[in-house]
């Protein structure tokens, strides 16, 4: 059982600390100057068109649960017909 331990931490180890890194470049400073830009966008809009769907996806979907949810409390309070 030791063995097979050593053997699978040496493995292990060794892909790990193998695997080829790569290098992402620092992009912060890009990121604030966007963010910061006084474009009378909301902060949650800034990121251009992919926040815009992710926003009216969201939105449309809490709009739809709550009729949904408001649809299904008014069915529920109404007495139920006899048979």
């Amino acid at each position: 059982v030791y063995l097979l331990f050593q053997a699978l931490r040496q493995i292990t180890q060794r892909t790990i600390s193998s695997a080829s890194r790569r290098q992402f470049a620092n992009r912060v400073s890009e990121n604030q100057k966007l963010f910061q830009e006084d474009n009378g966008l909301p902060v949650h809009l800034k990121g251009g068109a992919k926040d815009s769907v992710l926003y009216r996806t969201t939105t449309g979907l809490a709009v739809f649960g709550t009729m949904y949810a408001l649809y299904y409390l008014l069915v529920s309070s109404m007495p139920k017909k006899p048979n």
